[in-house]
């Protein structure tokens, strides 16, 4: 049962919902016969149907300028093939006619006027529902892909990426109904001098999405994003993360109403609690196979530990220092801290090593009958840990519908969760 909402007797928040199409990720069952192709136009497709067809505010686009390697080689574990963004989202915009197109692309390997070009043009083919969600990369070993390579210190790509938003908005500024202003800009990273090439689209910018939770990624997102993309799961960190980059948006001079939190989740529904439990461990069981337990502890340990059983005790041996065992990852910080961490969670609780990452790489994730997820989810919002869900389905392309089939119905019945969608543009969705 879920627990009763602090926001009873006050007006209802309206949950927002988003359909994450994997890309290289640790979630999707690529072994499961219910999985097909991630790059099939198809699989995009569907799943944008589907969401549509919940009435979900958009659709998310993962993106990687390079794929993961392993020791080496390149990681098979993963899922190969990462198609242009944008080219995916136009190609949507003709298939759908409400849903929300929302792409991942990088502020330190590309240029504003060429992303603001692109954005511009994809919010006129979809007729306002552009989104782009911000990131930013240090990793040398993807720069390795570009002409400049390199990298950037941590404080350094938020400097760039703070003023590549800048120049950008001055782009799509820069057409007024009387006249094309010249962008003439001058800083640390861009030297700009030029005009946009066409018009801003609909919603005069597209909806600004950013995921970091360092503090440098926290301010960052709460002067420029309209919503953010986090990793926190549980209600009470929710509600930290939810009540501390609200104040920095204050702190920045905005209202905190137009700053949207959208976690990430992951869902198993069943007939039964039981039967919702069985079916997450199985899933789990599947997304963490032996392999990929190990090579999860080898990003940590940085050394091959292939010699080690899965199903075994964690390893004897220190971790050493081989940032290289893994590259195109986010980093872990202090591996060897890390390491004794879950050595010891793993000592207490008498966990195996593919136990012991099933449990440390378990992100947010609603288990149980229909009702009861429809209850958590709106206990979320309404307690103020978030203002909507970008849902990660484990199999792709039909993950969502389930959800969609069972779930959006109950949401709808409760009032939070809209029946048809009254705005045209995504801006309009999300209420900003």
């Amino acid at each position: 049962m879920a627990q009763v909402s602090p926001r009873e007797g006050r007006q209802r928040k309206p949950i927002h919902l988003a359909a994450h199409f994997p890309g290289v990720n640790n979630t999707t069952v690529w072994s499961d016969p219910e999985s097909g192709s991630q790059i099939d136009f198809d699989s995009f497709v569907h799943l944008a149907h589907t969401a549509e067809r919940g009435r979900f505010d958009f659709f998310f686009l993962a993106e990687g300028l390079r794929l993961r390697e392993h020791r080496g080689r390149i990681h098979d574990l993963d899922v190969v093939g990462r198609p242009d963004t944008f080219t995916v989202l136009a190609a949507l915009a003709g298939v759908t006619d409400r849903l929300g197109l929302v792409g991942t692309i990088n502020t330190t390997f590309n240029e504003p006027f060429e992303v603001a070009r692109q954005f511009a043009t994809l919010d006129h083919l979809s007729d306002g529902r552009a989104g782009w969600n911000m990131v930013t990369s240090s990793d040398a070993f993807t720069g390795e892909n570009f002409r400049r390579g390199g990298f950037l210190p941590h404080a350094d790509r938020y400097r760039r990426a703070a003023e590549f938003v800048t120049v950008a908005r001055e782009f799509w500024d820069s057409w007024a109904s009387d006249a094309i202003r010249p962008v003439d800009h001058s800083g640390a990273h861009f030297e700009v001098r030029g005009t946009a090439t066409l018009p801003a689209g609909p919603q005069g910018h597209p909806v600004l999405l950013q995921a970091g939770d360092s503090a440098d990624g926290r301010d960052f997102g709460a002067q420029h994003a309209d919503a953010l993309f986090t990793l926190h799961g549980s209600l009470d960190a929710g509600r930290r993360y939810y009540a501390d980059v609200k104040a920095r948006a204050v702190a920045a001079g905005r209202n905190p109403d137009r700053l949207k939190v959208f976690p990430a989740a992951t869902f198993v529904l069943g007939d039964t609690p039981a039967e919702a439990a069985d079916r997450a461990r199985h899933i789990r069981l599947q997304q963490v196979s032996g392999p990929t337990a190990l090579a999860m502890l080898e990003q940590v340990w940085q050394r091959d530990l292939s010699g080690y059983d899965p199903d075994g005790p964690l390893p004897d041996v220190d971790p050493v220092d081989d940032p290289t065992i893994t590259q195109g990852r986010v980093r872990h910080g202090d591996s060897k801290a890390l390491a004794a961490e879950w050595r010891a969670r793993a000592e207490a609780e008498r966990l195996s090593i593919r136990e012991l990452v099933i449990a440390v790489t378990s992100r947010q994730q609603f288990v149980g009958t229909p009702a009861q997820v429809a209850d958590e989810i709106d206990l979320h919002v309404q307690s103020d840990a978030c203002d909507g869900f970008i849902l990660v389905p484990h199999l792709t392309p039909r993950g969502l519908d389930e959800f969609v089939d069972k779930v959006v119905p109950l949401l709808q019945e409760r009032g939070a969760f809209r029946t048809e969608y009254s705005d045209e543009t995504l801006r309009g969705h999300l209420g900003l």
